[in-house]
Formats: C-alpha cells, structure tokens, sequence
C-alpha cells in the first residue's frame, strides 16, 4: 500500500500553476492602494473557484472570497497582502517587473498565490464545519490598509470570529514555520524634531543660537533613550534617520534644522515611554543650547500579537504540514511592523512566518520570492482551516 502524501506534496501538482499565477502578478506590481488590475486577477480567480460570494473594494481596493463548508459553523479569516513597492528591481528574473520603479520585493505576490491556491482546494473540497474568507488586502506597505479593511466593516459583514496571516522570511529554512506566542512583530512609530535657533555668520557662533550642533547633540541624546531610559528585558529601538538644515552656504549657520527617525517597541508602555522621552530629550537638550526643539510624533502600525487559543491552532498546523522539527514555536519577535496587527486588534487570531530559505532580504532591489515553498504555504492554509473548523465538530 503506497504511504500517504503529505499535505505539501497533495499541492505539488499544483505549484507550477500557482507559480505562474505568482510570477504573472511579479511582472505587474502595482503599489499601495492602486491595485486595478492586481484585485481584478484575484477577484476573476475565485469567481472562477466557486466562492460563493467574491466581495470588492474593502478598504477601497481589498477583496474577500467567501467559502462555505459542508456544515454550518463560525467564520475564520485567511489573509494575504497584494501591493509592491517602489523599488526598482535588479533581480534578473524572466518574470521582473515591467513597471519601472515597482516591484514586489517583500512576496506579496507569493503570499497572494499561496492563498489563491488554497482557496481552490478549499472551494473544491469544502471539508470544514463553517465559512472562510479569504481576505486580499491593499496597501500593507504604510497605507494601512488592513485597518481600511476594518473600518469598512471587514469583520462584522462577514461575521469573522478569528483571523489569520502568514509572511515569507528569508534566512528561515526552506519550508520551516516559526511562531511565538504574544508580540511578534514591533509598534512602527515615526518622529520630526523642528530645531529652531538663530541664524548668522559662521565666523560669529557666538552671536549665533546654532541648530546644527544642537540637532547634533538632540541625535546623540536620543541613543541614550532606550539604554537608559527603557527596561533592559524589553526590546525597543529608537533610530535617528535623517539630519537637515536650511540653506546650502559654506559661511552660514542657518536659522533651523530638522531631524526624523522612527521607534520600534513590543509593548503599549515601552512604546508611550519612547514617546515622551524623546519630546524630553529634544526640548531640554536644545534648550540647554539655547534653542527651542519641537517633535512632531506619528503613531504607525501597532504591536502585533498573537492569541493563545488561534496560536495553538496554527501551531498544530504548520506541524501538520512540516513535522515538528521544522517549527519553531518560540521565534524571536522581529522589530519590524505589520498593518495585520490591526486585525489581531480587530479578532483574535496569529500571525506566522514561512521560511523562504537563502535568498535576498525583504525590500531589497534582489529579492524574489521563493517558488518552491509554495506547497508548504498552500498546505498550511488548509490544515490550518481544518484544525479550526473541523468537519465533525
């Protein structure tokens, strides 16, 4: 008796297919919201799976298949990201992007085809107690579009109890999962700091209140932040990314400068400490120049957290998928941000990673998303839907 195929060989003979889905999308990036003719692929596919309704323009350009199983049951989300950037890309692929200056340089496009071919297993099979919205999302690259989603009534119009997200890791074993429980991924904050002193002639400083040195020093005092000001056992990061000041003269020291940066944290208090300690340090320390510093502070994407009960689930899956030792289930959390969290804010639900193997890093002009794991991510999202929605209760 031949042995049983795993669930990521039940998608081999699919993943060529799903690949040319990927690439088709690879080749055509389009970026934040402004995603015709990337929602319009997605929307065409899952009418042509069977989904009983395919829903457009959440969050303006999302979109939802809806997936009713063989019994009734609650709703379980299944999300994936569909938008680019604007890099331009230098990966000498057959299928690199068409559109000068866009590229998919962070696997949107695989994590839409993954999701595409398990909606039409999931469509075809429907051995599940209960309904899947599979859910495409716009803008995740700082638009913010899973909250669009949110506030376009995602949640409650197709009554989702919990929902749940996967992204490619490069670095992580080919085919590997990785998870933790509670903050997986950082609150992703932005600061400019409006230095303002007094201009003159730079062979008079001391007729002068200069807002280069103080901006300087504003940058250096800012390091001090998280080593001194923050929890060792927390993690946090406060990065000054920029320094400006007005005017291009050799023998002039302007009247203001400007400098901006972002703060990362994993928690609510970490983040509202880096908040006020770097409105703190900037106007103290520029007032001790004898300047005026003014911080004009946007909150981003929030903590991203996983929830215990929908974590266990996920768990079980990518074991079901990958075996336990390709599952790592205490991950460390990353510092980069993810606009999924506001769904996680929304329902419970985990966020997951799949390891993408030896390739170029996210947001790099190199990177192209690895084909090869895509049985892997197709399976999950069905053992996934399983685990939850079982077909005999």
């Amino acid at each position: 008796m031949p042995a049983r195929r795993s669930l990521a060989e039940e998608f081999a003979s699919e993943a060529q297919e799903i690949a040319a889905w990927r690439r088709e999308l690879h080749m055509n990036p389009e970026l934040g919201y402004d995603l015709p003719r990337t929602a319009a692929f997605v929307a065409d596919k899952l009418r042509a799976f069977g989904c009983d309704e395919v829903v457009e323009g959440i969050g303006r350009s999302g979109v939802v298949g809806l997936i009713r199983g063989a019994a009734p049951g609650p709703t379980m989300g299944l999300r994936a990201d569909m938008d680019a950037l604007p890099i331009l890309e230098a990966s000498g692929a057959p299928w690199a992007s068409r559109a000068a200056g866009r590229m998919h340089a962070c696997g949107h496009d695989g994590h839409t085809a993954m999701l595409l071919g398990a909606a039409r297993r999931l469509a075809r099979e429907r051995d599940f107690a209960g309904r899947v919205a599979v859910i495409f999302q716009p803008a995740e690259e700082g638009g913010a579009g899973a909250l669009a989603m949110v506030r376009d009534g995602l949640m409650e119009r197709f009554e989702i109890a919990q929902v749940f997200g996967m992204h490619n890791l490069p670095g992580a074993p080919e085919g590997a999962f990785l998870m933790r429980p509670g903050p997986i991924m950082a609150a992703s904050d932005q600061f400019d700091i409006a230095v303002e002193g007094r201009g003159g002639h730079a062979a008079l400083p001391h007729a002068c209140v200069d807002p280069v040195l103080t901006a300087a020093h504003v940058a250096v005092a800012l390091q001090g932040v998280v080593s001194r000001a923050v929890d060792p056992l927390e993690p946090a990061v406060v990065s000054v990314t920029g320094i400006a000041a007005e005017g291009e003269a050799y023998n002039v020291i302007p009247a203001r400068a400007r400098l901006r940066g972002t703060a990362r944290s994993l928690s609510e208090p970490v983040r509202a400490l880096l908040e006020a300690r770097v409105h703190e340090v900037a106007r103290n320390v520029a007032a001790a120049y004898g300047a005026e510093a003014r911080v004009d502070w946007t909150r981003g994407y929030p903590v991203t957290v996983n929830a215990p009960a929908p974590l266990a689930l996920a768990a079980r899956a990518a074991r079901d998928v990958a075996g336990a030792a390709m599952v790592d289930e205490a991950a460390p959390p990353l510092m980069g941000a993810e606009d999924f969290a506001y769904m996680l804010e929304a329902r419970p639900g985990a966020f997951i990673f799949i390891g993408a193997g030896d390739s170029a890093p996210l947001h790099n002009p190199a990177y192209d998303f690895n084909d090869r794991i895509i049985p892997a991510g197709c399976a999950y999202w069905l053992a996934l839907t399983r685990r939850a929605l079982p077909p005999h209760g």
